[in-house]
Order: structure tokens, then sequence, then C-alpha cells
């Protein structure tokens, strides 16, 4: 019996749930994703159907046999029926809501430092360049052994524990207990939270004689306003051709994707329109001239570049004015918008279809069968590609390329995947963090004495190291790899750990500079602007 309530319970929010989707649905939005004009729902009306909705939550606050929380049941109902539109329409609560602002801002509240657990202590491996833990006098390397007045040395804290911990209101202090060079520092780091703003930009420099490298890793608010002063820079420094990296880009603001483009245009042109049920047609043009208006540009994309990444990439195809490099991008041609609720939760709702200046959809395919499995799994895996419906979506460019729509942005030059980097082995490896436990345990006693520029340049990992390595894996991880797997696997970890020892001496750009030296990607970039990779 007790079952069976429960079910009705569940059903009856449910169908409270598509009303207020309804609801939602039934309202005006902003004209595109970004915009600070959201609506807020703080009241469901008072007529009609939506009586039922408040009729039901005060049926079971009154009268259910047993204490429930009806918020609880209610964003579980809206969150089962909001997955079953799209895969890109989620109802966000109120924490997720704050992180994806966090993110998309490039700005929190907290101390500004990176930290690696090592053996159960926290390992500082990384800080913001002026943020409030480097004002503190805390150093890379330090180890924290407690927050407040938690112990944290030989315990496993929970990661959400340490984040409660050292996130804070801006201008509240916090101490934190350092172990450093071996010694406890007697006193505690006072740190003063504060603002903390995280670049989106990870690497932005010159990578050949007249070329520069750019990589984005989101679009956020600042990324347009970062990107182009990087291009005000790099022209300083000479640079008159520009490759952009954007893989494992998964996209972000429209307006962002839109300002960026449009860098590269001396005169107005169409960069995308977008187009939906409730929507019409709506275009977006290049404003005024750009920065980087007559450099030859390529572009870098793979299977993790998508949304406003691929509005970006298929903007500079359609137009000739960029040579895209790579894999086929993840195919995301929708649009969402964020409705907030009173509660500070939220829906991201799916509002439009956005295409590129000839008026290709890049959408891939996806079907309702595949909606429960989205959660477990990403990219490639989710769609189903229909190959017909590709060739018979060609469009020509005005110098006569041929360019495809209807999953993806297909790469003007293709790099097929390494099988090494896909295999399970590799896999394993990498996401068991083995790499970064082996080079913080070895690599991290002493700063180097010797600058970045050396460093990057003449720096290579010795075969000792990397047979060591091997060996972590094979005893202390409980990893096994063979001799021939670690001969087929080598070049890539080499790369792998060479790249985070320099991250960890000289920051995050360094990290690309280091990877870049084997990059394929890069090669073939370079090769396409007629010159040749520099050799290691």
């Amino acid at each position: 019996m007790q079952k069976s309530i429960k079910r009705n319970i569940f059903v009856a929010a449910t169908y409270a749930a598509v009303l207020l989707l309804g609801l939602l649905l039934g309202q005006n939005y902003a004209e595109e994703q970004g915009s600070n004009q959201k609506t807020t729902f703080s009241s469901l009306g008072s007529n009609g159907n939506s009586d039922k909705l408040q009729y039901l939550v005060q049926l079971i606050s009154e009268n259910y046999v047993d204490n429930i929380s009806v918020d609880t049941v209610q964003d579980e109902a809206i969150e089962h029926v909001v997955s079953r539109l799209d895969p890109f329409s989620t109802f966000l609560r109120p924490n997720q809501v704050l992180a994806k602002q966090e993110t998309l801002e490039g700005s929190f509240d907290g101390i500004g430092v990176e930290y690696f657990r090592l053996k159960d202590t926290l390992l500082v491996v990384g800080m913001v360049s002026a943020g409030p833990a480097e004002k503190s006098g805390m150093r890379i390397g330090d180890r924290i052994l407690k927050i407040g007045n938690k112990d944290l040395a030989g315990k496993k804290v929970p990661e959400a524990e340490i984040e409660k911990l050292i996130r804070g209101k801006k201008g509240t202090a916090v101490l934190i207990s350092i172990q450093r060079n071996g010694q406890t520092l007697v006193n505690p780091l006072k740190v003063i939270r504060d603002q903390v703003n995280v670049t989106s930009l990870d690497a932005s420099y010159m990578i050949a004689p007249k070329t520069a490298y750019v990589k984005i890793r989101r679009f956020g608010h600042k990324t347009a306003d970062e990107f182009k002063q990087s291009l005000i820079d790099l022209r300083k420094s000479g640079a008159q051709d520009l490759i952009l990296d954007l893989r494992n880009n998964g996209g972000g603001f429209v307006h962002t994707a839109i300002d960026l483009a449009g860098q590269f245009f001396k005169e107005k042109r169409l960069l995308m329109y977008t187009e939906g049920a409730n929507e019409q047609r709506q275009d977006y043009y290049s404003e005024k001239p750009g920065e980087f208006g007559d450099g030859r540009v390529v572009i870098l994309i793979n299977e993790s570049t998508a949304s406003a990444s691929e509005i970006l990439s298929g903007a500079l195809q359609d137009l000739d004015r960029a040579t895209v490099v790579g894999r086929r991008s993840y195919g995301k041609g929708l649009v969402q918008e964020q409705f907030d609720f009173s509660d500070g939760s939220a829906v991201n709702l799916t509002v439009a279809r956005y295409y590129t200046p000839l008026g290709r959809c890049i959408q891939r395919k996806y079907s309702r069968a595949n909606f429960d499995a989205a959660k477990y799994m990403t990219g490639f895996d989710l769609w189903t590609l229909d190959t017909e419906f590709r060739q018979k979506e060609m469009f020509t460019t005005s110098k006569g390329k041929l360019v495809f729509g209807g999953g993806g942005i297909l790469p003007d030059v293709n790099i097929p995947i390494d099988t090494n980097e896909t295999s399970a082995k590799y896999r394993e490896i990498y996401h068991s963090n083995s790499i970064e436990e082996f080079v913080y345990d070895r690599f991290t006693k002493h700063l180097p004495a010797y600058s970045i520029e050396n460093f990057i340049s003449g720096y290579h990992l010795p075969a000792a190291e990397f047979d060591l390595f091997i060996s972590f894996l094979n005893t202390q991880k409980r990893i096994p790899v063979n001799v021939n797997e670690a001969k087929n696997l080598h070049d890539l970890i080499q790369s792998d750990i060479e790249a985070l020892v320099g991250r960890y001496y000289f920051g995050r750009e360094a990290y690309y500079k280091i990877k870049n030296r084997r990059d394929k990607f890069i090669e073939i970039g370079l090769k396409s602007l007629g010159y040749q990779m520099p050799k290691v």
C-alpha cells in the first residue's frame, strides 16, 4: 500500500513538472545564450492547471504519512522531464548553477591555489599569480597540513570538504599550516580570501618565426577580451600567422564565439544564424575590423571540440578564412538558454539550432534510445552518424572548397586517430593519476637552476626515469605494462611526464610549450603554413 502511494505521488509530481515545463516554454527568453536577460520564476500563477500543482504540494506537505522533502521530489520530476527533450537540456540545482557560473565567469572567491593529493598530503602544485595564497607567502611545493582547525595530513578528507574549507567570502581569513622542505613552519600562513581570476587562455606564445599559437580552454565572459589582448601582444612580437588550438574546448557563451570570430575579419560578415520553433531567424555579424583581419589562420579541432568552438571553426571555414586541421568535431548545433528559479536552481533549455554562414547545421543525430545512456557515455560514443545524410549536405565556399553539414565540423586536413593514445592501456594509466603521482613524488624536491627557455628546449626525460615509471606502474599501481606496451607508449608517456614537470616548475603555459614539441596536430598545422616542426 505504501509503495503504491509513493508511486502515485511521483507520477503526480512528474505531471506537475510537465505543467511547470509548459510554463517555461511559454515564457520569453533572451536572444542568445549568455545574455544577462534571465527570467526568474517565483510564482506559477493562480489559475487553470497551475492550481493543481499548488494544491498537490499542499496535500503532500499536510497529509502524507511520512516526512518527505517536497522540493526534492519536485526537482527530480523536473529533471526527469527535461532530460527527455534532448541531451543538452538540463536541470541544474543551486550548487551546479554556481559552479557553472564560476567556470564561465572565470572568477570565484577563494585563495587561488591548486593542489594534488600525494600520499594523503595536499601538495601545492600551482598558484594564481598575485593571488591570495601567493601574497600570504605560500609556495609551490608546500604541503598543506591543516586548514583552520581541520587536520589534513595523513587523513583522507573528501574533496568537497576541502573545497568548503578553502573557499569563502571575499575578505575573510583562513589559517593554513604548511610543511616546507620537510620542516613544519612555526606559524601558519594567514590567507585573506579574495576574488580569484582564472584566464581561459591556456597558452599564448610565438611557436615559430612569424607564427603565434593560442590555446583556448573555454568561451567565458572574459575570453574575448583576453584573446584580443593576446593578439595585440603577439602582433608586437611579429606574429603574421596564427595557430588557434580549440581541441577539447567544450564551448561556452555564443556571444563570445561571435566576438572571437569577428577578430579575423576586416569587414562586416555573417558569422552564424539561429532558428527555432519559438525563435525567428536571428543573424549574427562581425562588427568593427578585427585585430587579426589579414593573417593566415589554422584552427586545430578534435572530437571534443564542441558548441561555441564549432561556431567559430565553422564560420572561419565557410568564409575561407582558416584551414581547419584535426579530426571531426563533436557535433553540437543546439543553443541553450538558462532560466532561473527563485530557489537558485535553473533549467538550461535548448531554444534554437545554430547554422554556419553557408547554412550548415552541424548537430549530430541523436535518438531517444540514447538518452538514458547519455549520463554514462561521452562524446563519440553517444551519437549515431547518418553517413548518407552527411554526403547530401554539401556546400561550396566562395573559393570552391567543399564543406559538409549533418554531424560536426569536418576538417580540411584530417589527422588519423593515434591508436596508442586511444588504447585501453594508456587510458588506464592516464586516468589513474599515475603520471602525476610519479612526477610529484620524484621531481618536486628542488626547483631547477635553469631558465624556462633552457628547460623547454633542452630537457628530456632520461631513459632510466622512464624505466622507473614502468616499474612504478607494475609494482605500486598494479597496472601491468609489458615490454611491447612500454615501447609503444614510450613517446606519449615521455611527453606527458616532461610537460607535467615543466608545468610544476614554470606554470601552465610551459606545459603546452613542451607538449607541442611532439604534437602531430602542431606539426601538420605548421606544415600547412609552410613551416617545419622544430627538432627536439
